[in-house]
């Protein structure tokens, strides 16, 4: 995290107006030139940077290129975002791999990974107290509360491997469950003594109220960590392979961009977290990946079954559509 200038860091709107809030039902399904099944998509996604290369792609025109038109919808997790997927409310969605997997193993459908969205590079994902905090280290946290994003989640999974790194166990803490926007009001309020958060509000609670960083979770084992990638279901993938085949040559193009150009990124976090660009400047991003590396992700598998968040060994490879042609 790096310090910024006076303006406010964060400005994030619960209600954006971005196009097409509206279910994933209301989606044209007509067939185009291009032999589309359906044109238009409902996509959930968080206002976090992990998505950037979906509004790259809307900004430069390659939905529209493939005959796409792309309707983000915002939620407040994956948690949230995964029975929207499942309902159909949503047609594909930004899933962290540690949600859907753990989707996958309940059985609450069979899901799809179309494309890697963000991995995990330092200081991307803290754990952050107040500045006048008497919490000095890892090891202050016992008996504390943390928020996370949401309970058995990849926030969980980032802090229980920091806890032992450092000689606690996960039971010696509190977690409690909340969404991003409301993690630093709650730290400042002191109904939490820390936070576990990602850009842009790491660099927003800097900024707006002195945080301090008490640790990197994604350190060690959690070492560029794959973090999400975009989620559909199987039965969305059967009725309609040439749109989810278009959705990915799409986004492919844009992630590319969004890794090798950072002003890229930049300039599309404003539109929608409505971020300052000043803060979106200096932010501390991740990675994002252009292909689906089945070794990569079976990482996630693998750890949240050491930590028991799996009940059984699990291969990713079958959830993975490969890229089209």
């Amino acid at each position: 995290m790096r310090r910024i200038g006076r303006r406010s860091a964060i400005g994030l709107v619960v209600a954006l107006t971005l196009t097409g809030c509206g279910g994933a039902n209301t989606s044209t399904e007509s067939g185009t030139g291009n032999g589309l099944e359906k044109t238009t998509l409902t996509v959930g996604v968080l206002p976090i940077a992990d998505v950037a290369a979906l509004f790259i792609a809307q900004q430069r025109g390659f939905f529209k290129a493939e005959g796409l038109t792309v309707n983000p919808q915002i939620v407040a997790s994956t948690v949230v975002a995964i029975p929207k997927l499942v309902s159909g409310a949503v047609d594909i969605t930004l899933g962290n791999y540690f949600s859907v997997l753990s989707a996958q193993e309940k059985q609450m459908a069979k899901f799809r990974i179309l494309a890697d969205t963000f991995q995990a590079k330092p200081d991307v994902f803290d754990i952050v107290v107040k500045g006048d905090s008497p919490i000095k280290s890892v090891k202050d946290l016992k008996g504390k509360k943390i928020s996370v994003a949401s309970l058995n989640s990849i926030g969980t999974l980032a802090v229980d491997s920091t806890l032992r790194v450092n000689g606690l166990d996960p039971k010696d803490v509190q977690y409690v469950p909340m969404a991003f926007p409301d993690a630093p009001g709650k730290l400042a309020a002191g109904q939490t003594d820390a936070a576990w958060l990602t850009e842009p509000f790491l660099t927003g609670v800097q900024k707006d109220m002195g945080a301090r960083k008490i640790a990197d979770t994604m350190t060690g084992a959690m070492a560029d960590f794959p973090i999400a990638g975009w989620t559909t279901t199987d039965s969305v993938l059967q009725k309609y392979p040439k749109t989810m085949a278009a959705f990915q040559r799409a986004i492919v193009k844009a992630q590319q961009i969004a890794d090798s150009d950072r002003e890229a990124v930049e300039k599309v976090l404003p539109s929608y977290t409505k971020i300052t660009p000043e803060a979106a400047s200096v932010i501390t991003l991740g990675s994002y990946p252009s292909s689906l590396n089945p070794t990569r992700i079976q990482r996630v598998a693998d750890i949240m079954l050491e930590y028991g968040y799996l009940k059984s060994k699990m291969d990713v490879t079958p959830l993975l559509v490969p890229m089209p042609q």
